[in-house]
């Protein structure tokens, strides 16, 4: 792959960024730090800023020539709240939070882009770099385009990008249709009458009951679903009793988790398959139930004419490494609220080996700095195939 001399000569100051932002993660919403590094740097290159959009969002505009097309780039910003367990020159100087997804990367990547933009110039219209807080199940997008994103800054495409381990840095990913599933949660709670637990002909028992719904849950991906139409249904979370009072049966069983769907039909299936379960099974029992479901995330589903675009530009840079089959993920990302505005397509960029399986989420996990240089690669190409001059 041979990068330009521009960006060649930029790569140096892009790991440290990068490291910099790896040793001083924040979480959605509370990117001070990071907002301000980009807006500082945008400016610097000559980048209009503009801070502020769901609260610590940045967009940076970048007009070049009188092309009247423009499209938006977006990079995440936010870390997780979990530890860093993996020894590093720059591991996380802040307890309890890391850049565990790679958000320290794709925001180095978009600022690598707009620093060779707007010295190359080798495009006419306009690109909207977006930098957006709280990914991570915050909200960030939502509350982005709900602040006026899309009508302060047009786009006529916009385009994500997301790290993935298990792909080489020189490879990428670009494949039509659903990308990622939406991501939705799920709260029953079951209410009985306590007793001894030695006398349960007197109470109305809600553990039993919370048993009986969550071996039925499972049925509804295995027997209500269209068996070719992916769907995951899991409870994570289950508060009942006092481990310290054994002989005792609760009032109360507490019961929460995630729905995963790639269409609208299956999202609305699950939602009414989980509250039929629940109402049935506190009906069997005699007891009562409250249901509740979440609508958080959409799926994120690429843009036939936006991914011909994308392979366009992977094409031309990562030439017969560039993938155009790969597997959608069952994870979330509320890049969908942005590809729900305008035309969007979603791209995998190669993060090298899950070292010491070190996926996404994990404590030990980081992105590849060999990654750095094909990504920026890939959005000017983007920009410039895109936005050719007439």
């Amino acid at each position: 792959m041979q990068l330009p001399d521009i960006l060649l000569a930029d790569l140096p100051f892009l790991t440290a960024l990068r490291r910099d932002l790896h040793a001083h993660p924040e979480l959605g919403f509370e990117e001070e730090r990071t907002s301000g590094i980009v807006a500082e740097l945008l400016e610097k290159a000559g980048i209009t800023v503009t801070r502020g959009l769901g609260g610590t969002g940045v967009v940076g505009t970048l007009r070049i020539g009188n092309g009247t097309r423009s499209i938006g780039l977006r990079a995440d910003m936010d870390a997780l709240a979990m530890p860093e367990t993996a020894e590093r020159p720059y591991k996380s100087t802040v307890d309890g939070k890391m850049h565990a997804c790679g958000h320290d990367g794709h925001t180095t990547l978009l600022l690598g882009a707009a620093r060779y933009l707007a010295e190359a110039r080798n495009f006419s219209g306009t690109v909207y770099f977006i930098f957006q807080p709280a990914e991570e199940g915050r909200g960030g997008a939502r509350r982005m385009v709900e602040d006026g994103l899309f009508e302060r800054f047009p786009c006529d495409a916009v385009y994500g990008l997301h790290n993935m381990p298990g792909l080489d840095t020189n490879e990428m990913a670009v494949v039509g249709g659903p990308q990622l599933a939406s991501s939705d949660s799920w709260r029953v709670t079951f209410r009985g009458t306590g007793t001894h637990g030695a006398k349960p002909h007197l109470g109305k028992d809600p553990i039993t009951a919370a048993a009986t719904f969550l071996a039925s849950l499972q049925t509804i991906v295995g027997r209500v679903v269209d068996p070719l139409q992916p769907a995951v249904v899991s409870a994570c979370s289950v508060q009942a009793g006092n481990p310290q009072a054994l002989n005792v049966i609760p009032d109360i069983v507490e019961i929460g988790g995630t729905a995963r769907a790639y269409s609208p039909e299956v999202r609305d299936q699950l939602e009414t398959e989980i509250g039929r379960l629940a109402h049935g099974t506190a009906a069997m029992y005699g007891i009562a139930v409250d249901y509740g479901f979440e609508r958080r995330i959409p799926p994120v589903v690429n843009d036939a004419d936006a991914t011909a675009r994308a392979l366009k530009a992977a094409g031309t840079v990562f030439g017969d490494r560039l993938r155009t089959t790969f597997p959608p993920s069952t994870a979330g990302d509320d890049f969908a609220y942005f590809s729900g505005e305008a035309p969007g397509c979603y791209v995998w960029l190669g993060n090298g080996p899950a070292v010491d399986g070190a996926l996404h989420h994990n404590t030990a996990y980081d992105f590849n700095d060999d990654a750095i240089g094909p990504g920026v690669a890939f959005w000017t190409t983007l920009v410039e195939q895109e936005l050719a001059p007439a």
